[in-house]
């Protein structure tokens, strides 16, 4: 696991492209991947949490009679995530980020001393990584 994504604090997304999805939060971000099945959903372990990739396309199907009884669900659009980060690791993040290719949209410092940045992943999500202190979160994993 990448240690410099310490957890969750935001969001589930969707993509309709789930190799490349699966290939970005795998390889670019550094995430375990825990599960895949087919077409539908790709899960990756993230800290504590787990961040779930859902094809919308399949996710709003019923489930079939003999397989766990999620209810359909999905969005369309662009979702947002926020990867827990130390201050210690956002420069470094972005460094392994550029060097992929990934332009970083921005970069925040929150008026409590938090800091974070903004790029995006292949399906067009907004993902985040930021210090626990943006949410008054002082102490980091």
């Amino acid at each position: 696991m990448n240690p410099m994504l310490e957890s969750m604090l935001e969001t589930a997304l969707y993509a309709r492209d789930l190799d490349q999805a699966e290939a970005f939060y795998e390889d670019v971000l550094g995430l375990e991947k825990i599960a895949r099945a087919a077409n539908r959903h790709v899960f990756f372990r993230c800290g504590p949490g787990v961040l779930l990739i859902f094809n919308p396309e399949e996710t709003v199907k019923p489930p079939a009679p003999e397989a766990l009884q999620v209810p359909p669900h999905g969005t369309t659009g662009q979702g947002h995530a926020c990867f827990r980060v130390s201050g210690r690791n956002i420069d470094a993040m972005a460094e392994r980020l550029t060097a992929a290719g990934v332009a970083i949209e921005s970069e925040v410092r929150w008026p409590n001393g938090g800091r974070s940045i903004y790029f995006r992943d292949p399906a067009g999500n907004s993902l985040e990584c930021a210090e626990a202190k943006i949410w008054g979160i002082e102490q980091d994993i």
